[in-house]
């Protein structure tokens, strides 16, 4: 077993995999799963809420710090100020405000400062879009799990159809486009591929593919060249 807090960061845009993949992985190795993108969904749906304009640095800053942000697990919800928000944060409006709110420096420091406190308590799976660069450089495992635009569009829109709304192909494939265009492009902690972190392309994977080559790089980045179990 591995027997050292061991941080794995897993980073990439949306439709990757990721979420899905971070939540397998931490269930499997029995470690804290931190989704930090709920964290942004959850500062974007109380912008929403509180009617802050999203071009409102100062006060969406303000609602980043003074956020009291619980994340669960088995089953996996997400608390805001004493509130399950776990389906409110998951509409494409809160997408959109998310988006938008993680562009803003003062959200990213605040919302990180919380993300570290939460990995200084134990070994975790954390994923997001700078987990590898910004969150956690010294992290133990990185991954960057991506996929081809149509994968990704299928994916979201399998997901919000599921969750009961109905846009179009067209619609989704903009939102994505869009929310790329904003996290590979803002000034402070761009998505992007940490150099030391693996790629893994999930277009063509499932689930338990892509699950067992991350556990693989796991074993490998953390056994020493001894044999463990996982």
């Amino acid at each position: 077993m591995i027997d050292k807090r061991v941080v794995i960061a897993i980073d990439g845009p949306a439709g990757s995999g990721k979420s899905t993949i971070a939540r397998r992985v931490a269930a499997k190795l029995g470690f804290l799963y931190i989704d930090t993108g709920a964290m942004y969904r959850a500062v974007g749906l109380w912008a929403l809420q509180a009617a802050v304009p999203l071009d409102d640095m100062h006060r969406l800053e303000q609602l980043a710090t003074e956020a009291r942000i619980g994340l669960k697990s088995n089953p996996a919800e997400v608390w805001l100020n004493e509130q399950e928000i776990t389906d409110l944060i998951r509409t494409p409006e809160v997408s959109d405000a998310a988006s938008k709110a993680s562009a803003i420096p003062g959200v990213r420091r605040a919302l990180v400062a919380k993300q570290r406190e939460m990995g200084a308590a134990g070994s975790v799976v954390m994923e997001g879009r700078d987990i590898g660069t910004v969150v956690f450089p010294d992290a133990t495992v990185k991954v960057f799990l991506d996929a081809n635009p149509e994968v990704r569009t299928e994916r979201r829109l399998k997901q919000l159809r599921e969750q009961g709304n109905a846009p179009s192909a067209d619609e989704v494939a903009k939102e994505l486009d869009d929310r790329d265009h904003r996290d590979r492009n803002r000034a402070d902690s761009p998505l992007m591929q940490a150099p030391d972190a693996m790629l893994v392309d999930t277009s063509g994977l499932s689930l338990d593919q892509v699950e067992e080559t991350i556990l693989k790089i796991v074993r490998d980045r953390t056994s020493n060249g001894k044999e463990i179990t996982i």
